[in-house]
């Protein structure tokens, strides 16, 4: 059976007023978690359990739990904390990344590296046969940076 729809037209007013009712709304309280949520917000009481200061097995944590109703083997337990641990080493590893760009550092912006000409004429490539050739594109390379950083100076 159909519904007899609401003849009254929507207004761009109660569309605003909509959309900040929606975007106050919080997020809904969810009366279970998955296996690795719950580890990771125990995270910290099991790692400090299973310390050498403490001596509890993972197992023996596992146990304590089941009395709660909380049905985690103490292998999984350690399986998780262990995942927890690398996503927390992968992101501290992203963070620091950023202050290495290159382009942050001015000293080494618009500087052409120069290479000594003892420097060049050392550089060589062994040949199939084991003897050493000089390498003719880093001499030449070495004359054009000369005359890049001659024409800088003036």
């Amino acid at each position: 059976m159909v519904e007899p729809k609401d003849s009254s037209p929507i207004t761009k007013g109660k569309i605003d007023e909509a959309i900040t009712a929606l975007k106050d709304l919080k997020p809904k309280e969810r009366d279970s978690l998955s296996d690795r949520e719950a580890v990771r917000k125990m995270r910290r009481y099991i790692e400090k359990l299973t310390s050498d200061k403490y001596g509890y097995s993972y197992d023996e944590v596992s146990e304590m739990l089941k009395g709660l109703g909380i049905n985690l083997s103490g292998s999984r337990i350690k399986y998780l904390l262990g995942e927890l641990k690398k996503s927390s080493r992968r992101h501290q590893k992203a963070e620091p990344s950023d202050n290495k760009n290159p382009s942050s550092n001015p000293a080494s912006e618009n500087q052409p590296t120069v290479k000594a000409s003892s420097e060049a004429a050392q550089t060589s490539v062994k040949s199939k046969k084991g003897k050493s050739k000089s390498q003719q594109p880093a001499v030449e390379e070495q004359s054009a940076q000369s005359n890049l950083e001659s024409e800088l100076n003036r």
